[in-house]
């Protein structure tokens, strides 16, 4: 009995963890006969978990939604997740377990019922999430959606908005969304241009499986958020600041993580670099290090936290 229980727990994991899989390729994985196979399967839909089945050589199983929501089988990270609310930490405001959420909320939308999801539909549109920073707000839902079909290899389509405000649609093989900085990417194989590409996912709207499978392709980086930060690097930005801080290079590079470079000068001190649009982050990011340093570029930057510091002790004096 209890190996019986613990190969429907396994089989019940690896029916969540993909979308489909063929009867033999199943089996094997479990180690068993495929009769064995489908009286496990059986016996997991008297317990409530709707799994459909394709008959034929190229035959397997597959869990859908149902009309309540089955116990889900959730590894530990991902629980953690799922208690600080998932959509609230998709979205950023809980550091480090964005993408373990998203991952958690995959699942969660894969057996979601529709009663269940008109109420979180519901709950959504009657509340105001609060977003750290002024980093744009993202779908929590559309994130679901962008997740599967990474996890799926399957073909993504979706109306996508420029940086100079063009319109239009794209058909990508999506390979793995990255959380940098206050923003989510996908990095995808784009169909129609034939190239990889980097796409933010909050000027990324309708994403739409298409249901067409596709083999996976060799990304030309280390890994996804590589990938990201070095198209990033190439878009133009208004200013390259440059500022030597008075702090170990393994403090600061993680509190900095991903909003900047650095690099160590000696034991005591080391060179920070950030790409930036607007001032006030790598402002907001010196007042809060704690440390004293000295601005190499640019000269605009000086002024900027002169002209706050002057404002702070002005605002501070008795």
């Amino acid at each position: 009995m209890a190996n019986t229980s613990s190969r429907m727990l396994r089989l019940l994991s690896l029916l969540q963890t993909h979308r489909y899989w063929p009867g033999g390729e199943l089996a094997e994985r479990l180690e068993v006969s495929e009769r064995t196979l489908r009286r496990d399967i059986d016996r997991l839909r008297e317990l409530g978990y709707p799994i459909d089945a394709s008959r034929g050589v190229a035959g397997g199983y597959q869990l859908q939604a149902g009309a309540a929501l089955p116990p889900l089988l959730l590894d530990d990270d991902e629980a953690v997740a799922i208690a600080v609310g998932l959509t609230t930490a998709a979205g950023g405001a809980v550091s480090g377990i964005e993408e373990t959420s998203v991952r958690a909320l995959a699942k969660v939308v894969q057996v979601m019922p529709p009663k269940l999801r008109r109420r979180v539909d519901a709950l959504q549109s009657a509340t105001t999430p609060a977003v750290w920073g002024s980093g744009p707000t993202v779908d929590a839902e559309a994130l679901a959606v962008i997740a599967l079909t990474c996890r799926d290899r399957e073909r993504l389509r979706f109306r996508y908005t420029t940086r100079s405000g063009d319109e239009a649609s794209r058909l990508v093989e999506p390979h793995q969304l990255v959380s940098l900085g206050r923003r989510w990417y996908l990095v995808a194989w784009d169909v129609g241009r034939d190239d990889w590409r980097t796409f933010r996912i909050d000027r990324l709207m309708d994403p739409f499986p298409t249901g067409v499978r596709f083999a996976p392709r060799d990304l030309p980086a280390e890994d996804a958020a590589a990938f990201v930060r070095d198209s990033l690097a190439s878009i133009p930005t208004r200013y390259q600041v440059e500022v030597v801080v008075h702090a170990k290079d393994a403090e600061l590079a993680d509190f900095v993580r991903q909003w900047g470079t650095v690099e160590a000068i000696d034991d005591a001190s080391c060179r920070l670099s950030m790409s930036v649009d607007d001032l006030w982050w790598p402002a907001l990011v010196l007042g809060a290090l704690g440390a004293e340093f000295d601005v190499v570029s640019p000269p605009e930057l000086t002024g900027y936290l002169h002209a706050m510091g002057v404002l702070f002790v002005r605002s501070t004096a008795g």
